[in-house]
């Protein structure tokens, strides 16, 4: 198993575990979920809704790994560039540069 020493190293392969478009779809979904929810802690000023986010954010992307790509999500080997790579997955499928 490969290891990587950098995000940029890494970026291509989590990609690589992301393409199914169905997958894709749920990780975008579940990071509107975490930005939503995250403005509803905010505008009630009731943090008890963050602890809502992370499982939304992982629970709609583990549906993807698990039943669209059939893979084991990077985040059990991986967990900070796997965040990372949600996000900037997230910024890529908004500006266009990844399909939705």
């Amino acid at each position: 198993m490969q290891r990587y020493t950098s995000f940029r190293e890494f970026y291509p392969f989590y990609l690589d575990e992301h393409r199914n478009r169905t997958s894709r779809r749920l990780h975008f979904i579940g990071s509107c979920g975490v930005l939503l929810l995250m403005l509803v802690a905010l505008a009630t000023r009731n943090a008890w809704w963050l602890l809502a986010a992370p499982v939304c954010g992982y629970g709609f992307a583990w549906v993807g790994h698990y039943f669209f790509e059939k893979n084991r999500p990077a985040t059990f080997t991986y967990p900070l560039y796997s965040f990372v790579g949600d996000w900037r997955m997230f910024a890529d499928i908004v500006t266009g540069k990844i399909r939705f």
